[in-house]
């Protein structure tokens, strides 16, 4: 009886050891996960901030008549101010990317 009693108790310890093992490994993985999630906002956030710099920029240059459209660099500059303004919309969805 005595050697059942400690076979169980090599068994529960054994099952907490592997229990605890992965509830460190996955506090490891969540840990990297959260840092990823963090630098994929820095992203964002720079993404967002060249786009509506180079919008705005685009738009002051068109404001004062630089391009012609029916020529190559006019329609180029067509073409590059509808990209930015799509990615613009695209980035524009949430208050927080504009602070």
């Amino acid at each position: 009886m005595l050697w059942i009693l400690i076979i169980i108790c090599i068994f529960n310890l054994s099952a907490a050891g592997y229990f605890f093992y992965r509830a460190y490994v996955l506090a490891g993985l969540l840990a990297d996960a959260e840092e990823y999630n963090s630098q994929i906002e820095q992203l964002t956030n720079y993404m967002y901030r060249s786009i509506d710099d180079a919008y705005n920029e685009m738009k002051r240059i068109d404001r004062i008549g630089a391009f012609e459209a029916d020529d190559e660099s006019g329609t180029t500059f067509k073409l590059l101010l509808q990209v930015i303004e799509d990615l613009r919309e695209e980035f524009n969805g949430t208050p927080q990317e504009e602070e």
